[in-house]
């Protein structure tokens, strides 16, 4: 099985596991919603209010994967492929909101405490840690450095520990008698939210902002294009995320004047695919120097 073979598989798989995660997502995030309610707890509601973050992380994910498999046109030449990391973006700034929501109910409980049950915290905090775990177990094979599926298993994965919290703060209040273990836990919450949404703002702005993938190291890359027989010089070298698993490169190659120039594209292209997985790259063989090209300009 070839990369490009690889890839469409785990979109595949990704796309199926999404839409089992969304259903057990939304199911329990109404009944977290009914919990929190019953119990009192800000922590249990803070963690439903995290779950339909989830729901609608899985849902942009979903349709991205949808909207991407759209074929190039002429004026979208590179597809629709971006929507991944639109969707990813999208993700981030939601999870900042919510983040907002949390931190100022946190405050107003610990200024007017309310009674907790926890025994119902307790039980919903138990049922939410088990569907975030099942739904971590389904999404983690179907990753593959997918950014968007990257996306919504960080939120499914923060939502996880949040249950973990609330768990925590309900053990809390019924052995210990500590009250504010709610509020604390809900604060907690909100600090792994910033975590996860912190994450995907940077990467998917740096993909938007077309900087080098990370995963690329461009001084080793400009190294073995070096060492190709015939290439003297590069110069104007980019390399970009068009989206997850998508990456491009163009340059320029000065070359010597008799060099073979089938050999030499024959060669760059064999190293960028095998040791950098580049597939895609648009590479310009020059005869004149760089600084000679320079002159005319």
């Amino acid at each position: 099985m070839n990369f490009h073979e690889e890839q469409t598989l785990l979109r595949q798989r990704g796309k199926k596991a999404l839409l089992v995660c969304l259903v057990l997502t939304f199911t329990f995030m109404l009944a977290e919603v009914a919990g929190g309610l019953w119990s009192g707890s800000i922590a249990l509601l803070a963690d439903a209010a995290h779950m339909l973050t989830d729901f609608f992380a899985l849902s942009f994910a979903l349709f991205a994967f949808r909207i991407a498999e759209k074929p190039p046109t002429l004026k979208m030449s590179y597809g629709f492929h971006r929507m991944e990391i639109l969707a990813a973006l999208a993700n981030g700034v939601i999870l900042l909101n919510v983040i907002v929501f949390i931190v100022l109910e946190v405050f107003k409980r610990m200024l007017t405490p309310v009674h907790v049950q926890s025994g119902v915290m307790l039980l919903f905090a138990g049922l939410g840690l088990l569907v975030n775990l099942v739904s971590m177990r389904i999404l983690k094979g179907t990753i593959g450095g997918n950014l968007n599926l990257q996306g919504a298993f960080f939120h499914v994965f923060s939502d996880m520990l949040g249950s973990l919290g609330v768990l925590a703060a309900g053990f809390c209040i019924r052995f210990l008698n500590w009250p504010y273990m709610d509020s604390l836990a809900g604060f907690l919450i909100a600090g792994l939210i910033a975590v996860g949404a912190w994450r995907l703002l940077r990467d998917s702005v740096a993909v938007l902002l077309e900087a080098a993938p990370s995963h690329i190291d461009l001084e080793q890359l400009e190294n073995c294009l070096h060492e190709v027989k015939g290439v003297k010089d590069i110069h104007d070298l980019h390399v970009w995320t068009i989206s997850s698993g998508k990456e491009s490169l163009s340059a320029h190659l000065d070359i010597e004047k008799q060099a073979n120039t089938d050999n030499i594209l024959r060669e760059v292209n064999r190293i960028l695919e095998e040791k950098f997985r580049i597939f895609h790259s648009t590479i310009q063989l020059e005869t004149v120097t760089h600084s000679e090209h320079q002159e005319h300009f």
